[in-house]
């Protein structure tokens, strides 16, 4: 088991940027999957961004150019800044990491932030 703390949210402007943060309570897995999924109010959650441990980032089309994933391992932490925010970005931010051990696959998430960009 897993425990993911999150920071970083917030109240930001139309343009603004925001850095989130998400810790875990133990080293992760060398098989693993890091990502990001955002749930706005009255629709389903939506995986924004996804980082295969070591593989290439991913983006939902509407992010690219302005979110980016990284983590650092040393820490057992994982980013996301987002950059030139949009209100359409306005939604409950959660981190989210999938794991492989000789026990098999496991998943986990964070208690969500809030994210407000006002317009």
């Amino acid at each position: 088991q897993v425990q993911l703390v999150e920071s970083g949210g917030g109240l930001v402007q139309d343009g603004g940027s925001l850095r989130l943060s998400c810790i875990a309570s133990r080293t992760i897995s060398r098989l693993n999957v890091m990502a990001w999924y955002r749930q706005a109010p009255g629709k389903q959650r939506e995986l924004v961004a996804s980082l295969p441990s070591g593989g290439s980032s991913n983006y939902v089309d509407s992010v690219k150019g302005r979110f980016t994933i990284s983590r650092d391992n040393a820490k057992n932490e994982m980013y996301l800044q987002m950059n030139s925010l949009k209100p359409d970005d306005t939604a409950v931010y959660y981190c989210n990491v999938k794991e492989w051990t000789v026990r098999g696959k496991s998943e986990y998430w964070g208690q969500g932030t809030q994210v407000t960009v006002s317009s």
